[in-house]
């Protein structure tokens, strides 16, 4: 996923959107959420996990502000 697609992401993710965001499968991504070990705050809603779009940004290093010459061209 570029930065631009992060960028673009929602307040609040699906599990399945931030395993592709952080570059984690899903079998993993899930393993890593069960157990306490997911590289950002994960999010439960009864059965779903979702993530802050701000926890990925700030993991993966990404200001929150887009790159414009890549959206211009």
């Amino acid at each position: 996923m570029s930065e631009a697609e992060v960028l673009a992401l929602p307040v609040s993710v699906p599990l399945e959107l931030a395993n592709r965001a952080l570059g984690l499968g899903r079998t993993r991504g899930y393993q890593r959420a069960k157990n306490g070990t997911y590289p950002v705050a994960v999010l439960r809603h009864g059965v779903a996990y979702r993530c802050r779009r701000a926890d990925i940004l700030r993991y993966l290093g990404i200001t929150g502000q887009a790159n414009n010459s890549a959206s211009a061209a």
